[in-house]
């Protein structure tokens, strides 16, 4: 999630409005990255090679403890953690690439699915269970390969952005009614280049959008007035609709805060002021190795409970090696003030 990367594309999973505001990293852009350590590691994926990407952390609505952290393995698996790092499902066959949550609703996007065309899997996740529940699958007129989630404080409506790395973007509405799911396009538009990080302000109405060799822009996230054309008839949104409001720096992932593959650090900005806030990087601790070559990253302020009584960081790790376990590629929780206060 952020603004500037300097090195080549990663993918990421957006930061949460809440923790920006508590983010407290203030560095001259040339300083050394803050050296953070995890204090959990989940489980390896089940698959080896280039399988984990992206985690997105569920909040139990009334025992925040029993959060869960879900992960994709984009060789062919959705995986659920708890905060111990424990495995608590699998769901085999969804090689979605990236996932996002809003309230108990899960979407993956998944750009094998349909023949090749992409789609979305949308799911349920239970609080007594903390498992998922397949609901429905959405093919997309993209080939969805990134994925962020939104809820309009104006209507209260939920939407989902599947975008490619062809630079298309789709934004589909979605009602969740039990176990039944209504999706519909609403727009369609041609960002430019390589996109697939982006991140959607429920707070401030903003969806942040990035093309990986240009830079981070800005749109709204309600689609333009007026009924969505069939999906055979369907066009880019006029530009007045699908014009950003403004544009980061150069070589982004997602927007509030962005890992460097090359550098294996993580930067961090100011959602309003977009002013550098610092960098910090998860390095070797006691419990878990380092963050290295992350795919995708997700935090929250919310406290989770003894074991993350501030919130938590969730990076995935490329490489995961001791100490902790090791072999296949696996996702770290830092609990965050060691992040805001700089803390080991």
């Amino acid at each position: 999630m952020s603004f500037p990367r300097s090195v080549r594309p990663a993918r990421a999973a957006a930061l949460s409005a809440a923790v920006l505001a508590a983010l407290a990293l203030t560095a001259p852009a040339h300083a050394a990255p803050v050296a953070v350590t995890a204090s959990v590691e989940t489980a390896p994926v089940s698959h080896s090679g280039d399988a984990a990407d992206d985690p997105a952390i569920w909040v139990h609505p009334t025992d925040p403890a029993k959060s869960v952290v879900v992960g994709t393995d984009k060789k062919g698996a959705l995986e659920v953690y708890d905060l111990t790092g424990a495995r608590i499902q699998r769901i085999s066959g969804d090689y979605g690439n990236n996932v996002d949550v809003r309230g108990n609703v899960v979407v993956s996007a998944d750009d094998e699915a349909a023949g090749g065309d992409g789609a979305l899997h949308v799911y349920r996740i239970d609080p007594a269970t903390r498992k998922l529940t397949h609901l429905k699958d959405v093919p997309t007129e993209v080939t969805a390969h990134g994925i962020c989630l939104y809820t309009s404080r104006a209507s209260g409506k939920l939407y989902a952005f599947p975008n490619s790395t062809s630079g298309r973007v789709e934004q589909w509405e979605l009602a969740v009614s039990g176990n039944t799911v209504t999706a519909t396009s609403v727009r369609l538009w041609d960002a430019g280049s390589a996109v697939e990080g982006c991140y959607a302000d429920d707070s401030t109405g903003k969806l942040y959008l990035g093309e990986e060799d240009v830079g981070v822009w800005v749109y709204g996230p309600s689609p333009p007035p007026g009924p969505a054309a069939p999906a055979s008839t369907r066009r880019p949104a006029p530009a007045a609709a699908s014009r950003p409001t403004s544009r980061a720096s150069p070589r982004p992932e997602t927007a509030s805060s962005s890992p460097s593959q090359g550098s294996n650090d993580y930067t961090v900005y100011d959602r309003t002021s977009q002013a550098y806030l610092g960098r910090f990087a998860v390095t070797n601790g006691d419990r878990a190795d380092d963050c290295e070559d992350t795919d995708g990253i997700d935090a929250t302020s919310a406290a989770l409970g003894p074991a993350f009584p501030q919130g938590v960081f969730v990076c995935q790790d490329g490489s995961n090696g001791t100490p902790g376990t090791s072999g296949n590629q696996n996702f770290k929780f830092v609990p965050l003030e060691r992040v805001t206060v700089g803390a080991r």
